[in-house]
């Protein structure tokens, strides 16, 4: 075993990454490997010969974000060898990759998810696509864990919903009074077991991710939303929304599930009039001056 491969083999067995995250860790890694042939072996590079992997990279045509997202696979590897003793030091430690411009997601305001969520139920599908859609804006669930959800990972009466995240990550996040409502008249209908999916697709397992982007599209269409809507427009609604109300970062973080804040920090960008209004309302220097 190759020591790209015991890693990935880490981070498969006591890391428990998603396998979208590992084939992204094999793919970067794959592409060090391959340079490194021609340089020593992966082992055997430093700082200068890690900046000189990610120019050629660049030089390939990689962009901004990929280079970064490649030079931290890099240096989580290098960071995995040095712990057990097989490098002196992390050479990609000190590497930085070019800064790729931010951009900011795309959110529904309060009227558009309203809009979106409140689906008629009188037609064929109606419970199950209310019950997901309040349940998507309620609690800010990725899609993959929406999927995934069993009637026994929700607790209606105490309106809290068990979800396991990204790397195996457990958390308990609360369901709206709208979102808990429309889920109990789901199962009434649809008289699923506790051990039953939540969502079912055709065969009786979970639906699946593609099933539900294609519905979303076609019930924003139908709502009469010419955004482009997909479960993750859901999730970051949500989080603006919550956040702009409550400026309270560290919740919004611990709702998400986000193992980093820095990641949580995007949406404090996403509504720069309520920060001028919170600033001008708070600030002993800021208020002007009324003629």
């Amino acid at each position: 075993m190759t020591d790209v491969q015991a890693f990935l083999a880490y981070l498969q067995v006591e890391r428990r990454v998603s396998p979208h995250t590992l084939d992204g860790y094999r793919r970067d890694l794959e592409a060090l490997s391959a340079w490194a042939r021609a340089h020593g072996g992966v082992l055997g590079l430093g700082e200068a010969d890690i900046r000189a992997f990610i120019a050629a990279e660049h030089r390939r045509g990689l962009s901004p974000k990929s280079l970064q997202r490649r030079l931290s696979a890099v240096r989580s590897f290098y960071q995995w060898q040095l712990k057990h003793g097989r490098i002196a030091a992390n050479p990609a430690g000190g590497v930085r990759a070019p800064k790729a411009p931010r951009k900011l997601p795309q959110v529904l305001d309060a009227d558009e998810a309203k809009a979106l969520v409140e689906v008629p139920t009188d037609v064929p599908l109606g419970l199950r696509d209310r019950a997901m859609l309040e349940l998507f804006y309620s609690s800010g669930l990725r899609l993959s864990e929406l999927c995934a959800l069993r009637w026994r990972d929700l607790q209606l009466d105490e309106g809290l919903v068990a979800v396991r995240g990204k790397g195996g990550r457990e958390r308990i996040v609360p369901v709206g009074s709208f979102a808990r409502q429309a889920l109990r008249e789901w199962r009434a209908d649809n008289r699923g077991a506790d051990e039953a999916p939540v969502f079912p697709g055709r065969g009786g397992g979970p639906i699946s991710p593609r099933a539900i982007q294609i519905r979303m599209r076609q019930l924003a269409q139908r709502q009469g939303l010419f955004k482009r809507v997909h479960p993750h427009l859901l999730r970051h609604s949500f989080a603006s929304h919550v956040l702009e109300s409550s400026g309270d970062l560290r919740g919004v973080q611990e709702l998400l599930g986000h193992a980093d804040i820095s990641t949580t920090q995007i949406y404090t960008h996403l509504d720069f009039g309520h920060l001028a209004r919170v600033y001008d309302a708070a600030h002993p220097r800021a208020r002007r001056r009324k003629g």
